[in-house]
């Protein structure tokens, strides 16, 4: 009996042992994000201004309005016009540069706060986050009650996939009955949309998109190999994720334009969304072409959880497979070069894309490839109005949540970029935005500064271990 209670209280100890270390633990990741809470930046409290001598780009049409003015009210465009006169309102002049809405990125994989301030620095002003997490619901909260600055975000359930496609990434579905309960679940607790996964098979599928419209709640299809591609276009699938996806299941690995040019027709009559990712499958070919890819500048942005566990496996994988076959890297450029005229092929038909990246995963850093992704489109042969209505406009389409940004206009959120140059002339000038504003709040240079040096080489692989630990007890 005597040794059970000294056993009891060794396990007692051990266990408030580990609670005090996570609690310090979180505390320290808490310490050092302090950059991004709102209550300490005194110049992201105000969310009323009135800017006046920009070049304003409405996104409504392909336009420049020039010398416009913008009353900002609480976050809210209130009133636009080349004359607008308000008193006691902190002014902002433009001096004659553009303004244009906030990039929005529909497809990240978020890990940290740190990537937060990423985003912001490249001009994202909203996310859509499609793997989502216990601890992605506790951000969305603090960034909904505007404790830190941040993008929008909007985030989807964890990923639902079938019994046969494992990983610890994924939550297996053994039969329509808990696929539904599981969708019913995600939603009361708050996820924004609902993922579908590869490995989902056609029952579950239809039991979730069921299941779904019941609850009014989107759901984000990376397609499934066991359900028909075209028979995944539904009014409730928001948006069909992954151009990969489409060589690789309806077109069978081969780039074929005919076969190509049939689904394309068929997405545009079905009113199908898209999001293309190209960005993270190209990053393939830049680990087989770079030797010094794991060095790169961007790489020193990427969670280091991510980096140790995905990232390096990711390089040994394609260079070992360059090895095993030498044809790897004309086949992976080949498919991207296909990727481009598939993106050119659905805007032709008239499908709406949504700029989306994949960052996140492997090599793909946040913040910094939405300029990439958004070069790609316009390398397909997209317009640069057409390009940025990938990044603006286009998301409002897709989801009631985006439906007052991604364009310039009374009413809509005050989510902006302001530019030196005319992006509807040269795009890349949208990388280096003068400041950013999100939810009416304007964030300086030399805060965006701030969020790049704070987010480069960071050591959080233990919170991100931790949230990852969580994620497996609560989902799996």
């Amino acid at each position: 009996m005597r040794i059970l209670k000294i056993i009891s209280k060794i396990i007692l100890v051990l266990i408030l042992i580990c609670a005090v270390s996570i609690g310090i633990i979180f505390g320290l990741d808490n310490k050092s994000t302090s950059y991004l809470k709102i209550k300490n930046q005194p110049t992201l409290q105000t969310n009323s201004y009135l800017i006046k001598n920009v070049n304003l780009i409405p996104m409504t049409s392909d336009t420049v309005l020039n010398n416009q003015m913008v009353f900002v009210e609480n976050g809210l465009i209130s009133k636009i016009g080349e004359k607008i006169n308000k008193k006691n309102i902190e002014v902002i002049d433009g001096q004659h540069q553009y303004l244009s809405p906030g990039l929005i990125d529909m497809h990240v994989h978020v890990w940290d706060k740190q990537e937060l301030g990423l985003y912001l620095s490249s001009g994202v002003t909203a996310v859509r986050n499609l793997w989502g997490m216990p601890f992605h619901l506790r951000l969305k909260e603090q960034i909904e009650n505007q404790e830190i600055i941040a993008p929008q975000f909007f985030t989807s359930s964890p990923k639902l996939t079938g019994k046969d496609d494992l990983g610890d990434d994924k939550v297996q579905v053994s039969s329509p009955e808990e696929a539904r309960t599981l969708v019913h679940s995600y939603f009361k607790r708050g996820y924004d949309f609902i993922k579908t996964y590869a490995g989902m098979t056609e029952a579950e599928y239809i039991a979730i998109v069921e299941e779904a419209e019941v609850l009014n709640i989107d759901v984000v299809a990376h397609p499934s190999f066991n359900v028909a591609y075209t028979e995944q276009f539904h009014p409730q699938i928001a948006t069909i994720e992954h151009t990969e996806d489409i060589v690789q299941q309806p077109l069978n690995y081969k780039l074929d334009t005919l076969k190509l040019q049939q689904i394309a027709r068929e997405m545009a009559m079905r009113k199908q969304a898209f999001s293309p990712t190209l960005t993270g499958f190209y990053k393939i070919f830049e680990m087989l072409t770079d030797p010094n890819i794991e060095n790169s500048t961007q790489t020193q942005y990427i969670n280091p959880l991510l980096f140790e566990m995905d990232s390096k496996n990711q390089i040994a994988r394609w260079q070992n497979e360059k090895t095993q076959n030498p044809s790897t890297t004309k086949r992976i450029k080949d498919q991207h070069n296909f990727h481009l005229y598939t993106i050119n092929q659905l805007h032709k038909q008239g499908v709406t894309i949504v700029s989306s990246t994949d960052a996140g995963i492997a090599l793909t850093a946040p913040g910094f490839s939405i300029h990439q992704e958004l070069n790609f489109y316009k390398q397909a042969g997209l317009s640069n109005f057409e390009v940025l209505k990938t990044s603006t406009i286009n998301p409002s389409k897709v989801h009631s949540q985006f439906n007052n940004v991604g364009s310039i206009v009374e009413g809509n959120l005050a989510n902006f970029n302001l530019t030196k140059e005319n992006p509807l002339e040269n795009l890349n000038t949208l990388s280096t935005p003068v400041w950013v504003m999100v939810q009416g709040r304007k964030i300086d240079k030399n805060i965006l500064r701030e969020f790049d040096s704070k987010a480069k080489n960071r050591s959080n692989k233990l919170i991100s271990a931790l949230r990852w630990v969580e994620n497996l007890w609560v989902e799996k």
